[in-house]
């Protein structure tokens, strides 16, 4: 047994020293063919290997595959953070999965958010609905607000931040946790955490109560007694540099980001503290029995055992108990009314759960994983979650070169206003492929996702077209084609009177594609034009303007159910 040990080992460190022979240059090719996971598993197998595994080539390979930033940025961003394989940590665990379109139902016009890399951050944009001007979409100065950040730590760490303002309509970040974020993750989750000053490690029997098992207003108030709780205001202007659009804003984004670190390590008192410091208490976080006694609890949650009642404006009587727990026994149904009344008895019982698994409170982010069925690419969305949900834009292929983001206006030729109307909405949609319900045409589907103007006809997630790409139109373009060239046509419907989105009217039209990449529809009784072309957001939103966001938890996901602009009253058109 002891000469098979002396083999193995000397079989290993064979293959070690082989490695270790390989040039560091090729060891980084060999890398951009292998994920993260497999060379920290390397690492594992010889000590010999650490050394190797741990080069900063090898992991500039790894930040370059990821492909979610060139690599003269991945150069920029590393000399803020300990090491590549750090920035590989914040680029593959964050970055990457967030990046892309994000929406919610409500409000109909306006819940958009763009996720897209900011400096050595990730940064959530909502796009406003709103007008285009006489130069078009390229040249607009589109107008976005700031929604949450994501900030890489010097370890590669991630440090949440949402944004808000308050009731003196003061811009404010509210510091919160990153509790995981899935590779594949299609839904991101705001909640409330509670948490401890010191690390307790729960028994196997005990499990942590779900936030989102919690009532509508009992996860609504808690949200709000912490956001407005942790809220820090920021100086003038530092909320309109998320991202950076020349090389004089480096210096500008860094000391946002040592601001907004501070932020996170000490709260308020952020201003008189450098990050070398230590910090002699948990900022950022709201006191249990605070909450508790805020949400109409008049007892110390501290002190309450599973025994124990709960009094104040929820209270229950000894004799109630009683009745409920003979009516059990006996396994008699109870009225409706008395079973209305027992639901209602059991939701601060799930509170304290909740609530028992910490001292304080802090703000949360999580990005799950969840089934989700659609309707014409559109999610179906609980309307009662502060939560966003990504769309799964698929990058066009050869034989789906249509797919993916589209934005324009309604209007012949592009860009061309009028006295009476000196801007023009813009809409944004995502273009996808299916197969018809009957599985005899291959469908073209462009999903309305965002409308600029003051009042929704239709919400978003209703089709604005539907095409059947392999029926070639031979309507002839009702204008003058502007210099264009036409390559292709197809027949199809578009939207037109109707009720919601799930039951839109929709009138015959036609869609034309040009040489120069612009698709156009035409609806063949109106003869109305929308004008599409491939839109880059993230260049967009570069040059564009930044206003000021919604408060907290309603500029995360509005949850009221409106078909109008809720922007519409600070700014309707660039």
């Amino acid at each position: 047994m002891n000469q098979m040990r002396n083999g193995d080992l000397g079989s290993e460190s064979f293959g070690a020293c082989l490695l270790l022979s390989v040039p560091e240059d090729v060891i980084a090719i060999i890398a951009r063919f292998v994920s993260p996971r497999d060379i920290c598993n390397l690492s594992l197998c010889c000590k010999s290997l650490c050394e190797v595994v741990d080069s900063e080539n090898i992991w500039l390979v790894q930040c370059e595959v990821a492909k979610v930033l060139p690599l003269s940025e991945i150069v920029q961003w590393r000399v803020e953070v300990s090491c590549y394989k750090a920035l590989c940590r914040f680029l593959v665990n964050v970055v990457k999965p967030l990046v892309g379109i994000w929406v919610h139902q409500n409000p109909e016009l306006g819940n958009v958010v763009y996720v897209m890399p900011g400096y050595l951050s990730v940064v959530g944009c909502r796009i406003i609905p709103q007008q285009v001007g006489p130069l078009g979409i390229e040249e607009a100065c589109v107008m976005w607000s700031p929604v949450f950040e994501v900030i890489c730590g010097f370890d590669g760490s991630a440090k949440f931040f949402l944004h808000g303002r308050d009731g003196k309509l003061n811009c404010c970040v509210h510091p919160g946790f990153v509790l995981g974020i899935e590779k594949s993750c299609n839904v991101l989750l705001l909640e409330v955490e509670p948490r401890r000053e010191e690390t307790v490690l729960l028994g196997e029997t005990e499990v942590r109560f779900p936030f989102r098992n919690l009532t509508f207003s009992y996860r609504r108030n808690l949200l709000h007694i912490v956001t407005s709780t942790v809220g820090i205001p920021l100086p003038d202007l530092s909320s309109e540099r998320l991202f950076p659009t020349s090389k004089d804003d480096e210096v500008v984004l860094l000391e946002r980001r040592t601001m907004l670190l501070k932020m996170h390590k000490f709260g308020g008192d952020w201003n008189h503290m450098n990050l070398e410091d230590e910090c002699t208490r948990i900022p950022n976080q709201v006191d249990i029995n605070k909450s508790w006694k805020e949400l109409g609890f008049d007892v110390d949650i501290g002190n309450m055992d599973a025994g124990n009642q709960i009094q104040g404006t929820q209270k229950k009587s000894l004799s109630r108990y009683f009745r409920s727990g003979i009516k059990q026994i006996l396994g008699r149904s109870s009225s409706s009314k008395n079973t209305s009344s027992s639901r209602r008895e059991t939701k601060p019982w799930n509170l304290q759960r909740f609530l028992s698994f910490g001292d304080s409170l802090g703000l949360s982010v999580k990005a799950s994983k969840i089934k989700l069925s659609s309707y014409q690419g559109w999610p179906n969305m609980d309307e009662t979650c502060f939560a966003l949900y990504k769309l799964p834009v698929k990058n066009p292929i050869a034989s789906e070169e249509y797919a993916g983001l589209w934005g324009g206006t309604f209007g012949w030729p592009p860009g061309t206003c009028t006295e009476d109307k000196p801007g023009k909405a813009l809409f944004l949609l995502m273009l996808s492929y299916e197969q018809s319900q009957d599985g005899t045409d291959r469908l073209l589907i462009g999903t309305k996702i965002l409308e600029g103007t003051h009042y929704g006809m239709h919400p978003n997630g209703s089709a604005m077209f539907v095409i059947k790409i392999d029926s070639p139109s031979f309507e002839l373009f009702p204008f003058e084609t502007n210099g264009e060239e036409f390559e292709n046509s197809y027949e199809g419907e578009g939207t037109a009177k109707g009720y919601g989105f799930r039951y839109p009217g929709y009138k015959p039209g036609t869609l034309f594609v040009t040489s120069n990449g612009l698709l156009m529809f035409v609806w063949k009784a109106t003869k109305v034009v929308m004008t599409l072309q491939r839109l880059d957001l993230g260049d967009l939103l570069r040059k564009g303007m930044c206003v000021p966001p919604l408060p907290p938890c309603l500029n995360f996901a509005y949850l009221t159910k409106c078909h109008a602009n809720v922007f519409a009253p600070e700014r309707r058109t660039s």
